[in-house]
């Protein structure tokens, strides 16, 4: 709950829906688990497929999501990311790399057991 924008109801699903940290063997492998990288094919360096979309947990997904508006709304260094974001991409592809970036500190906390920092994540 250090991390902005995770409250307790939130913390609660992330923790129910992550199980244990240890079946993930890197941290792209927790982002890939809640719909956070895309699911792309290729071959011989030419894309051939967008693969399963819809793999991967949407409750995850969904708390992670909120957490990243909670955070953009409570937290100025969150909505000065979001704003450098929004100056390059729309909306959506700004609060989803909110959400990577909360995605990864958390995977990081739970496995090391660490406290929030936000100059680590919010440069």
């Amino acid at each position: 709950m250090t991390v902005p924008g995770i409250v307790k109801i939130l913390a609660l699903t992330i923790m129910y829906e992550t199980g244990p940290i240890e079946r993930f063997a890197r941290v792209g492998n927790y982002a890939s688990y809640f719909r956070c990288i895309g699911s792309e094919r290729f071959s011989n360096g030419k894309r051939k497929g967008k693969g399963n979309s819809k793999n991967g947990n949407k409750y995850l997904s969904w708390a992670y999501v909120e957490a990243a508006n909670y955070a953009r709304w409570n937290y100025e260094y969150v909505e000065r990311y979001y704003q450098r974001k929004m100056a390059k991409t729309n909306n959506v592809v700004a609060i989803k790399a909110i959400v990577h970036k909360l995605a990864r500190a958390c995977y990081y906390i739970i496995r090391d057991h660490n406290v929030f920092d936000p100059k680590r994540v919010f440069v």
